[in-house]
């Protein structure tokens, strides 16, 4: 038995947090280069925009304003998918691991999806 809590998939702002620093992570298992470089930037301040932008529409002052910040969201993880896979395009031996990843973030799209739909 650990001392971590436990990760429930509800728990959004948990899971957009986690989603962020997988992120992380595999971008540092990305070679840099002129190629990647910027593809790597993009994905991770898409990535982790996704998790800032959830907890200021968790904090929202208006209903209009938690719309704005859910469609931000909605937005980025699209944008995340994007990124994932140019750099598996720049580094194919990466499609393998950028697998959950980027199921991960078309998960997380289709929920704010449903959530900027209501």
């Amino acid at each position: 038995m650990t001392n971590e809590p436990i990760v429930r998939k509800y728990d959004l702002e948990e899971r957009t947090a986690k989603f962020g620093e997988l992120v992380i992570r595999f971008c540092k298992m990305v070679p840099e280069n002129v190629i990647t470089r910027p593809l790597i930037n993009q994905l991770i301040k898409a990535a982790t925009s996704i998790g800032a932008n959830y907890c200021e529409a968790d904090d929202a002052e208006s209903k209009q304003d938690f719309k704005h910040k859910i469609g931000i969201c909605k937005k980025e993880s699209r944008e995340s998918k994007h990124f994932i896979r140019m750099i598996v395009v720049a580094v194919p031996e990466l499609k393998d691991t950028s697998k959950s990843i980027w199921q991960e973030a078309k998960e997380l799209n289709l929920i704010f999806n449903t959530i900027s739909a209501k």
